[in-house]
């Protein structure tokens, strides 16, 4: 009887004999090294009974937090035409501290990390006038910074155009 498993590289199907079980290959289609899971027949899986109870409670409660989210997101509409009003304080970021998230939201583009990179530009979107300035900054600097050495120039200027169009001009 062979072995049957999915590379965890290239998700083909794999058939070993049962004597690799243990053991590293190679892939057929990828050539990654890959482990060769031990068939084990013996053990019979034993799994616990479905509680229908909880099961409900779950789906009340995603449906609970659903309605709550849909209530907040309402919230925050505003009117056509209204301003934004500030609540709470308001939290001052440091140059250092701006600098640093530029430098990271850059790094997290180039990398492909654009979720992380959104979240980045979000943090560094209410410090806008500063943020252009640094931006300017190492737009003009040559070489650039030690962390943006690595990023191919031309990649650097359109990453610096897309945070400059997402965090938006002055006011």
């Amino acid at each position: 009887m062979a072995i049957v498993f999915h590379c965890e590289y290239c998700g083909k199907e794999i058939k070993a004999a049962d004597t690799a079980g243990g053991k590293w290959g190679k892939c057929p289609n990828c050539h990654n090294r890959v482990y060769v899971p031990i068939l084990d027949t013996e053990e019979e899986l034993k799994l616990a009974p479905i509680d229908n109870q909880e099961l409900e409670r779950e789906k009340q409660l995603m449906a609970e937090t659903y309605k709550l989210t849909q209530d907040i997101l309402r919230e925050r509409e505003l009117p056509e035409g209204a301003e934004p009003q500030a609540t709470g304080a308001v939290y001052e970021m440091s140059d250092k501290e701006l600098t640093a998230n530029i430098i990271k939201y850059f790094l997290q583009m180039s990398y492909g990390d654009l979720e992380e990179a959104d979240r980045t530009a979000t943090l560094i979107s209410p410090f806008k006038t500063k943020a252009n300035e640094i931006i300017d900054q190492i737009a003009l600097n040559d070489p650039p910074e030690p962390e943006l050495a690595q990023i191919n120039p031309q990649v650097l200027i359109g990453l610096i155009k897309t945070l400059r169009s997402k965090i938006g001009k002055a006011k």
